[in-house]
């Protein structure tokens, strides 16, 4: 921190910036598929061993490439807003990415919690 207090209004001003679509989908995917990532998801198995709710924390690689190739297919207007996409414009995109609708919403319902969160 600096004297004259511009060092504190910046770091504000940053920590306040919303992250990109494609800067969360690569915050998403740091422990996909790694021995960490595992166990999260161990964790977090139902008793059928499903654990969708580790999704945001550690995908796998096959969740990994759906959403990347659901963010890839994204427009600008869509990727600059992506966490007020509605229901309808999440279903169509998972589609036309041929991707798992369930997967990618909640990928966008993460990005809209974390964008909420931080601004």
């Amino acid at each position: 921190m600096t004297q004259n207090g511009t060092g504190i209004r910046k770091s504000i001003t940053t920590a306040n910036k919303k992250i990109s679509i494609e800067e969360y989908l690569a915050k998403v995917g740091t422990f996909s598929d790694n021995d960490y990532g595992k166990l999260v998801r161990k964790q977090f198995q139902d008793i059928e061993g499903a654990s969708e709710l580790a999704m945001l924390a550690a995908p796998t690689a096959e969740e990994l490439q759906q959403l990347k190739r659901a963010v890839a297919i994204m427009t600008p207007a869509e990727k600059e807003n992506a966490d007020v996409l509605s229901d309808e414009q999440v279903a169509k995109i998972a589609s036309d990415a041929r991707v798992d609708p369930a997967s990618l919403a909640i990928f966008i319902n993460g990005y809209a919690i974390h964008c909420k969160r931080v601004s």
